[in-house]
């Protein structure tokens, strides 16, 4: 009578257990299973238990005849390559140099970068990143390069995806560009200018006020047809003394920094059974601030870089008022009135106040707290509003503000 096709091993028996680990790392990886199982002469049924036992107990389950250490293919200890193989499991979109840190961390020394990268490639556990060509463009330069914390806080929209429920989930994110920490990813019932308010105005309450906010030129941050692309959204951040920097239509990479932060999201959370609810999106969240160690910032985390703005939030403004100007306000349909002729100038800016100096004969230049709107001419009761760029920073022209 035959005997069973897992008794029919074809290894010699001082290697079976080499062979076993070598097993379980490419098994954890994508992989065609029964083809792999099949290349190592064991029934499918043999592999999913050893996986499974290995899931379960590490490199102990793996151990039949004898329960003394064996060394790994990688000359590590057994159980150093089960904790290598159980944290990229946990973060897997993390590379071998932050998993190594992570390690440091928890256990006081790690293997060698080298070794994680062999561990993981064994596995089948490391993603072939695709090389962008030079015609691809990159980061924007701007004006306002983060150099230090609250510098510069870069705020999106995740694409959307539907959790279990069906449900549509698209949460906002904010994150400080020099640090890298997130300080807020939020699911929201809609994108809507007061509820993106709702949803900020806690953290400028909580870490103060940024100098600068970088987004895309979408709604609520922004309006294509608007003065200085200037919405509603937009023009509160204005009145706090917040410049704009916006990247151009089209092109996600001149906010690179957030768009990779997504893409983590989107392996680690999108893709994450129950990972859709606000408690998982908060335990990821703080997951990256303080657990997860970034090289640009010298292997630190996020939490261990950022800190507070030193411009406390005191509120909106209700009212702006401007040296040596005239002031006027936005009528609630976007216009100013001029000696009776109402001037259409941007319904985003109705209810606030604006400066008007001379700058020519029959011209006025028309302001909005730091910002140059553009010049109002009376005698054709015309508007002609501040031409801009979108890859360009929408920036102070001059301090006007008190």
């Amino acid at each position: 009578m035959a005997k069973p096709q897992e008794e029919r091993m074809p290894w010699k028996k001082t290697e079976v257990m080499n062979q076993k680990i070598e097993f379980v790392l490419r098994a954890m990886g994508r992989c065609n299973f029964r083809a792999l199982c099949a290349e190592y002469g064991i029934a499918a049924k043999t592999g999913y238990k050893w996986k499974e036992r290995f899931m379960k107990r590490g490199m102990e389950g793996m151990e039949e005849e004898s329960r003394r250490p064996h060394g790994s293919p990688e000359g590590l200890l057994e159980w150093q390559v089960c904790e290598m193989l159980r944290l990229k499991q946990r973060h897997l979109s993390w590379g071998a140099r932050k998993l190594q840190e992570l390690y440091r961390r928890e256990h006081g020394e790690a293997p060698s970068e080298s070794s994680f990268k062999r561990v993981l490639e064994r596995a089948g556990m490391v993603e072939k990143r695709r090389v962008r060509k030079a015609s691809e463009g990159g980061r924007l330069w701007s004006a306002k390069r983060a150099r230090a914390a609250n510098e510069v806080w870069t705020v999106d929209f995740k694409g959307w995806w539907h959790d279990a429920s069906g449900k549509r989930c698209e949460p906002l994110t904010v994150r400080d560009e020099h640090s890298r920490y997130i300080l807020a990813s939020q699911r929201l019932e809609n994108a809507r200018t007061e509820t993106v308010w709702e949803s900020m105005e806690p953290l400028f309450e909580r870490h103060g006020v940024p100098a600068a906010i970088r987004s895309d030129n979408g709604a609520p941050f922004a309006s294509v047809r608007g003065v200085l692309g200037l919405s509603r959204l937009s023009s509160r951040w204005v009145a706090m003394g917040i410049d704009l920097e916006r990247g151009r239509p089209g092109c996600p990479q001149d906010n690179g920094g957030h768009e990779r932060m997504h893409r983590d999201m989107s392996r680690e959370v999108e893709r994450a059974p129950g990972g859709s609810t606000q408690a998982e999106l908060d335990v990821w969240r703080q997951e990256y601030n303080n657990q997860r160690p970034h090289e640009a910032l010298g292997m630190k985390c996020p939490a261990e870089v950022y800190e507070k703005s030193t411009k406390r939030y005191e509120g909106v403004p209700q009212t702006l008022e401007y040296a040596g100007m005239e002031s006027r306000k936005i009528a609630r349909q976007g216009m100013l009135k001029w000696e009776g002729q109402p001037i259409f100038i941007s319904a985003a800016l109705a209810g606030w106040d604006v400066g008007l100096r001379p700058c020519g004969p029959g011209r006025w230049e028309i302001y909005f707290a730091q910002l140059r709107l553009g010049e109002l001419e009376p005698q054709t009761a015309s508007f002609i509003g501040t031409p801009w760029r979108p890859n360009e920073a929408v920036a102070r022209s001059e301090n006007l503000l008190p």
